[in-house]
């Protein structure tokens, strides 16, 4: 059976930066270029029309950024099927959007300089439905959300206090190691459990909560207060 080939979208205000990505992705098995945009909005437009599976998105682009254009992109429920997978581009491992990118619904986040294979490594997890979204990065992450202020607005997942009700006492326990920046083999490492089991306890949880991908699953996390940023300062 012939491999599904994967539709790329890469949105970036610099023309040898999306074209070199372009070139780069299309000489991969599996791998299709759908289309070049050079700012948000034309992200967001030509998304719609061409339906890519994955849109690689840079973060500051005129127009519109990146930031606007995936909350544009992904808004509405949050499922799988809830639009194409966003990967945001950045050229700074701590660039000040990278949270709200999150929350905004993109799916990770990857350096321009990343080596050839680690991003179309990165395209493939993401279409996959999986989130490139590594402990260490995790981690960074929570440190940033610590150190703003209270955030007035609801979740942007949506996810409710009696949805995290509906979790059972472990899919409570391993959404809180997910969100302290642990891997599965890790939390399965913690839990004594086969790293399956955390799988399946990782896929009822994004379903429960009508979460996109473990990256959301770390927002929805802390936003809810179910796990302080304190807690991550253990790890």
């Amino acid at each position: 059976m012939t491999e599904a080939m994967i539709r790329c979208l890469i949105a970036d205000d610099q023309a040898m930066v999306r074209e070199g990505f372009g070139a780069l992705l299309a000489a991969q098995d599996g791998l299709e270029v759908a289309g070049l945009a050079a700012d948000g909005a034309q992200a967001v437009a030509l998304a719609r029309q061409l339906r890519p599976d994955v849109v690689l998105m840079d973060v500051r682009m005129p127009v519109m950024d990146g930031l606007a254009a995936t909350r544009e992109l992904l808004r509405g429920p949050a499922t799988s099927s809830g639009g194409p997978r966003v990967l945001m581009l950045t050229t700074f491992d701590l660039d000040e959007y990278v949270y709200e990118a999150l929350r905004a619904g993109a799916s990770g986040f990857l350096l321009k300089d990343a080596p050839a294979d680690e991003l179309t490594r990165a395209v493939r997890v993401v279409a996959a439905g999986d989130a490139l979204l590594a402990p260490s990065v995790t981690r960074r992450l929570i440190a940033d959300y610590a150190r703003r202020p209270f955030l007035a607005e609801p979740p942007a997942s949506g996810t409710s206090q009696s949805a995290l009700r509906d979790l059972t006492p472990r899919e409570s326990e391993v959404l809180r190691l997910i969100a302290r920046g642990l891997s599965n083999a890790e939390i399965s490492a913690a839990l004594v459990i086969a790293e399956q089991t955390t799988k399946t306890h990782v896929g009822r949880i994004l379903m429960k909560l009508s979460l996109r991908d473990r990256a959301q699953a770390v927002v929805v996390a802390y936003e809810s207060g179910l796990v302080t940023p304190g807690e991550a300062e253990t790890q």
